[in-house]
């Protein structure tokens, strides 16, 4: 039986419960949280009788022994408790980011090889089934390679989402806003079919929320691939000054074809006329339908993996392109605003 301890017992933590809850071959010991009556509710709600909560992370890593810490804490808070668990042997199954800046990712990269502990990163719309959809049509050869993309991410956060936060729309401790916290899975996924950008340009913007949050409501970024074979562009614009959390819209302009992703829909128009349609189910009541339905596999995939010692498909170098590329926009888009 694999321990589990959880530190962070806000909003999204309650999907890693249920996914934890869910799997024969884990048990959730322990969770803790600055604001120990949230770790009590957390215990009770997603643990066993013998589940015990915890003030703070040095507690329960001094009173448990854990093989996997779950992180889901606020942003600036990752890295200090992931090296802190893998100091301790402790493997660590990490919220995004990876980390809010390039020094800190480096000081992640550096503890992860000095010790043996394993990371996993939940970029959960990787097990989407819209995204497995989309790996296969690309695999097809009446597809053909894929010459440009573009990619929309438009939600709401209104001014309680971040009044009532004491990290959320500031840059030292959320690292960013729209992109950085919502839309940086859309971008791994425009990644992961195209590729390593060569250029990136890029500019954000406070639009609704001026004088209450100093990090960026919208952000756009034009992407340059190169190949021996072509250069291809990806247009990404992501908001949370939208009306509604509206599906995530990601299209790809192929050579015979042009794939396109919203919501639980991927809809395949070839250029001789045909349109087929692939629907999915949401999946996990726990999942908002605009974030996918990935998380249970996710968490899944990771402790079987952990289990039977195989690699895991999410684990720190798999990020290393979004985390770069992600840091790279955020550059550029500062620079423009100088």
């Amino acid at each position: 039986m694999i321990r589990t301890g959880i530190v962070g017992c806000g909003s999204i933590a309650g999907t890693h419960g249920e996914s934890i809850r869910n799997l024969d071959q884990v048990t959730l010991c322990a969770a803790a949280d600055c604001k120990p009556e949230r770790a009590d509710d957390f215990a009770r709600t997603y643990g066993t009788n013998e589940t015990r909560s915890y003030p703070s992370l040095e507690a329960m890593l001094a009173a448990e022994s854990l093989d996997v810490l779950h992180i889901c804490t606020p942003h600036y808070c990752h890295i200090p408790m992931a090296i802190q668990a893998l100091q301790q042997g402790v493997n660590v199954f990490m919220e995004k980011p990876p980390a809010i800046s390039r020094d800190e990712y480096q000081l992640l990269c550096e503890t992860a090889r000095q010790n043996h502990g394993r990371i996993g990163i939940c970029f959960q719309n990787r097990y989407n089934e819209t995204t497995k959809t989309i790996d296969d049509l690309l695999k097809k050869s009446d597809i053909g390679a894929i010459l440009g993309a573009r990619a929309f991410v438009t939600w709401h956060r209104p001014e309680e989402y971040y009044t009532g936060s004491d990290w959320r729309g500031s840059l030292i401790t959320e690292g960013g806003g729209a992109l950085i916290n919502q839309a940086i899975h859309t971008l791994d996924l425009i990644l992961r079919w195209m590729g390593k950008p060569a250029v990136v340009a890029a500019s954000m913007a406070n639009h609704h929320l001026k004088g209450i949050i100093e990090v960026e409501d919208t952000l756009e970024a034009y992407l340059t691939f190169e190949t021996k074979e072509r250069i291809s562009h990806a247009c990404f614009y992501a908001t949370t000054a939208y009306a509604a959390d509206a599906p995530v819209m990601i299209e790809l302009a192929c050579e015979h074809a042009f794939l396109r992703l919203e919501g639980n829909q991927v809809q395949c128009r070839y250029q001789d006329g045909r349109t087929v349609t692939y629907h999915h189910h949401t999946g996990s009541s726990s999942a908002k339908a605009y974030w996918g339905n990935g998380h249970p596999a996710c968490i899944a995939d990771y402790y079987n993996c952990l289990e039977h010692q195989m690699p895991y498909a999410n684990d720190l170098a798999s990020v290393d392109n979004v985390f770069d590329t992600m840091m790279s926009i955020y550059e550029s888009a500062r620079e423009r605003s100088m």
